[in-house]
Parts: structure tokens; C-alpha cells; sequence
């Protein structure tokens, strides 16, 4: 399934350093032990753009940081329509938490917008890592919590929120992503059409609405 991956190390072209400073940038303390299980347990790997990392009815066994590029989580429906449930530019997350955490089988997809190099970690390394870290554990649990709250917010805005609430809340969530994935994309993300999202864009242009 993996192909083209290899262990991350100290000269993997900035990689080992960037999903360091993503570690102190959440406030973990970076001891010496802790790089040595960074770089002893994480897998750097190269995705083309379209490759598919997890699919379907597959067991999710990793973690993905995105050190470079654009990843996508989605489900397709007994229609054959797809149903995007998040994106995952540079510096995020993504995984099928439900899959690692509980060994469920998959019921999304992730796969490549872009050309990208993502780091895997899976639950060994998080409970090695937290076993060694104190402020990782505090961390990790923030995360967690944090994921819930996300996915309230989410279920709440496509039972209740109008088409344009929830755009303006894609734009503050993903600011950048607008701009590197197609209309359609965002529209599915939203649960909407992509006509609804042209109506959306063009009333908020007539109140000189600019993103960003």
C-alpha cells in the first residue's frame, strides 16, 4: 500500500525538522530522547497528486502530517457521490480516528489534491511519545477534544446553517485551501451544489465581501 516510504532521519530534506518545530509549536518539550523516537518511528512518504493513501473498507493504521501539499478526506455514497469531510493543507492532520483508535474498518478515502510529502505515524509511536512526554500526553488530549468540538461545529452548520454561513466559515477554517481546489470540491465540502456555491460567492461579491 505504501510505496516510495522511508524512515524519517535528520537529513530527509527538512522533514525531520519541520514535524519537530509542529511539536513546539503545540508546546511539547523536545528532549533529546524525544527526537531519537521521532526519528526512529516516523515514515516519511511522497504522494502523487490523485494517489489514494486509505481507502474504503481498509484498516487506517497511520496518522498523516502534511509537511507539503493538500490532502483530502471523503466518503462516497450508495449513489457513487462523493461527500468531502475535510481537508488537510501544510502543518495539519489527518487520519480516520474512529478506524486507528477503536480497529474499525475504514469508511473514508484520503487522497492527494496535490503533489505532497506527508509524514505517517501510527498509534505506537503516539503511545511511546506519550509514555516520554508529559506535555505530548497534554497535548495529544487537547487534540482529541479539540476534534470533537470540530466535528459539533461541523454537524451543526450543515443541519442548521445557511449556505452562506458555512462558506464563510470554509474560508475562515481553510484560508488558503479556497484558492488550490476546485469549486466543486468546496461545494461538497459545504453540502451543497455547485450552482448554490456560484449564488453564495456572487451575493457576497455584491456586498464587496473579498476573502482573506
Amino acid at each position: 500500500m505504501y510505496k516510495y516510504c522511508r524512515k524519517l532521519s535528520q537529513n530527509s530534506t527538512g522533514m525531520f525538522e519541520e514535524i519537530i518545530e509542529y511539536f513546539q509549536g503545540k508546546s511539547v518539550d523536545i528532549t533529546p530522547e524525544l527526537r531519537k523516537v521521532v526519528q526512529e518511528n516516523l515514515i516519511e512518504k511522497k504522494v502523487k497528486k490523485n494517489e489514494v493513501i486509505l481507502r474504503q473498507g481498509e484498516s487506517c493504521l497511520h496518522t498523516f502530517f502534511v509537511a507539503k501539499g493538500l490532502l483530502r478526506a471523503y466518503t462516497i455514497d450508495n449513489h457513487g457521490k462523493e461527500h468531502i469531510l475535510q481537508f488537510a493543507p501544510e502543518n495539519w492532520l489527518i487520519s480516520d480516528r474512529s478506524s486507528v483508535l477503536f480497529h474499525d474498518t475504514s469508511e473514508q478515502y484520503i487522497e492527494a489534491v496535490e503533489d505532497s510529502k506527508i509524514v505517517m505515524m501510527n498509534e505506537a509511536f503516539f503511545e511511546k511519545i506519550s509514555e516520554l512526554s508529559p506535555s505530548f500526553r497534554t497535548y495529544n488530549l487537547f487534540a482529541l477534544n479539540n476534534h470533537i468540538r470540530h466535528l459539533h461545529k461541523r454537524i451543526n452548520l450543515l443541519l442548521s446553517a445557511t449556505a452562506e454561513v458555512r462558506y464563510l466559515d470554509f474560508i475562515k477554517l481553510y484560508p488558503d485551501v479556497t484558492l488550490r481546489v476546485p469549486q466543486w470540491m468546496i461545494a461538497s465540502y459545504l453540502g451543497i451544489t455547485p450552482e448554490s456555491l456560484s449564488r453564495v460567492r456572487k451575493e457576497l461579491a455584491h456586498k464587496n465581501f473579498k476573502p482573506g
